[in-house]
C-alpha cells in the first residue's frame, strides 16, 4: 500500500511499534501532570508554568545540542535518552506513589524530562534520513511517524482519562514508565547503519554561529521557522489550555478534559495521514500558508463555541491545520537542508516549537488569567490569522522577486540572441 510504503522499511517498522507503544504512556502522563497541577492549584497561569518548566530546556540548549548531535552518532545518543527517560519516568511514580507530589517537584522533574527530550528530540529526527533506505520515501516516513504521535495523542488521553477517572494518577505513570521497555527492545533490534561523522576541529559557539549564519543564507528555510515560533507563541498554547476549557467553559471534569485531548489528537492524526498521501513535489508552503489560516479561523470559533460537541469539532480543526502546518515545516527542512547542517536546521525549528511553545503557555496563561478564558482564545485566533496573512504577503513579495529577477535576465539577454 502506497501509504504505507515507509514501513517495508525494517528498522523504521521497529522505531514505529517502539514508539507507538511508548508515546500511549506518554499521553497519558501528560493528562494526569495536567490534571493533577489544575487540581492542586485551581491556577491556570500554574498549569501554563508547569508547561514552561518542561519545555524551557528546548528553548535554551536546543541550537547547543543541535550542534552537539551533528557530531555523534545519532543512534547512540537515542538509545541512551530513552533509558534516561525511563528512569526519569520510575522516579515520578515513586513520587505519586508516596504522595509526595507537589507543583515544585512537578516543575523539577519535568525540567529533568525537557533536557533528556530535547537530546532525544534532536538525535531521532536527524537519525530518520537512515531509517529508510530510499531518501525519496522520507517525507513518507515524517508523515507516517507523525501519525503515529497523533495516533497517541488520540488514544492516549482517552485511556488515561478513563484510568484517572476510575483509579488515580497513579496508574497512569506507571503505565508509562513501563511503555519503556518495548521502545528499548525494538531500539537492541535495529542495524542501523550511520555514515561516519567528518570532525570539524571548531568550538561549539563556532559551530553555533555557522549553522545560524546557514539559515540567515537560506530564507525558505529561516523564513518558515520565524512563522513556527510566532505560531507557537501566540496560537498554538492553545493546547496548555484544554484543563480549563473542559472544566470553566463548560463544567466538565477529569472524562471531558480527556475528550478535547482526544479531539485534537484525532484531527492532527488527520492531519498526518493527509501528509503522508501527498505526492513528492507539492509545494508544501503554501501547505503552510493555508493551515496556520485554518487554525486561526478554528481558534475564533472555539471561543465564540457555546456548545460542547461544536468545541470539540473546533478542537479537531485545529489540531488538523496545526499538524499540518508543522509537519510541513518540518518535512521540508529535513528535504531542503544540506546534510553537514541538517540537525542544527533542525534544532531551531525544536526551539521554535517546544522551546517558544512554554513562553507562549505563560502568555496565554497570563492573558486568560487577566481578561478571561475566552478573550485569551479570541486572541490566540486573531493572532493565528495575521501569521497567515504575513505570510502570504511574503511568499507573493518572494514570487514577484523571482518573477522581476528572471524578466530583467530575459531583457538583459534578448539582445544577444
Amino acid at each position: 500500500m502506497q501509504l504505507l510504503r515507509s514501513l517495508s522499511y525494517p528498522n523504521f517498522r521497529l522505531h514505529v511499534i517502539g514508539q507507538a507503544i511508548s508515546l500511549l504512556g506518554t499521553w497519558m502522563q501528560r493528562v494526569a501532570i495536567s490534571w493533577l497541577v489544575y487540581k492542586l492549584t485551581d491556577s491556570v497561569f500554574l498549569l501554563g508554568f508547569v508547561s514552561f518548566i518542561s519545555l524551557l530546556p528546548s528553548l535554551v540548549f536546543s541550537p547547543f545540542i543541535g550542534t552537539f548531535v551533528d557530531k555523534h552518532p545519532k543512534f547512540k545518543l537515542v538509545f541512551v535518552t530513552q533509558v534516561a527517560l525511563m528512569v526519569q519516568a520510575g522516579l515520578l511514580t515513586l513520587l505519586v506513589y508516596f504522595k509526595a507530589e507537589t507543583v515544585v517537584w512537578l516543575s523539577i522533574l519535568g525540567f529533568v524530562q525537557g533536557v533528556i527530550n530535547a537530546f532525544d528530540v534532536l538525535a531521532r529526527q536527524s537519525l530518520m534520513v537512515n531509517l529508510v533506505d530510499n531518501r525519496k520515501d522520507l517525507p513518507n516516513a515524517i508523515a507516517l511517524n507523525s501519525s503515529v504521535f497523533n495516533a497517541a495523542r488520540m488514544l492516549g488521553p482517552a485511556i488515561g482519562g478513563f484510568l484517572l477517572s476510575s483509579y488515580g494518577e497513579l496508574i497512569c505513570f506507571t503505565l508509562n514508565f513501563l511503555s519503556f521497555i518495548p521502545v528499548i527492545a525494538c531500539l537492541l533490534l535495529m542495524k542501523v547503519t550511520e555514515q561516519p561523522i567528518k570532525l570539524v576541529k571548531e568550538s561549539s559557539i563556532q559551530s553555533l554561529i555557522e549553522g545560524f549564519k546557514y539559515l540567515k543564507r537560506s530564507p525558505h528555510i529561516s523564513t518558515l521557522i520565524l512563522l513556527l515560533a510566532f505560531s507557537s507563541l501566540l496560537v498554538i498554547p492553545y493546547t496548555s489550555l484544554l484543563p480549563a476549557v473542559a472544566k470553566d467553559l463548560f463544567s466538565g471534569d477529569e472524562q471531558t478534559f480527556s475528550w478535547f485531548e482526544s479531539a485534537a489528537g484525532f484531527g492532527a492524526m488527520i492531519g498526518a495521514i493527509n501528509m503522508a498521501r501527498l505526492k513528492a513535489g507539492f509545494n508544501l508552503r503554501y501547505v503552510v500558508l493555508f493551515s496556520a489560516l485554518f487554525m486561526g479561523v478554528s481558534l475564533l470559533l472555539l471561543a465564540h463555541s457555546k456548545l460542547l460537541v461544536g468545541a470539540l469539532l473546533y478542537t479537531v480543526v485545529v489540531s488538523f491545520a496545526m499538524m499540518m502546518q508543522n509537519s510541513s515545516i518540518n518535512t521540508y527542512l529535513q528535504t531542503h537542508a544540506v546534510p553537514a547542517y541538517r540537525a542544527r536546521a533542525i534544532s531551531y525549528y525544536v526551539m521554535a516549537f517546544q522551546g517558544v511553545f512554554p513562553l507562549g503557555s505563560l502568555l496565554t496563561g497570563a492573558i486568560a488569567e487577566a481578561i478571561g478564558l475566552k478573550n485569551a482564545l479570541y486572541i490566540m485566533g486573531f493572532s493565528g490569522c495575521l501569521i497567515a496573512i504575513v505570510f502570504y504577503i511574503y511568499l507573493r513579495l518572494h514570487v514577484n522577486k523571482r518573477l522581476f529577477k528572471l524578466k530583467i535576465g530575459g531583457d538583459i539577454t534578448a539582445p544577444k540572441a
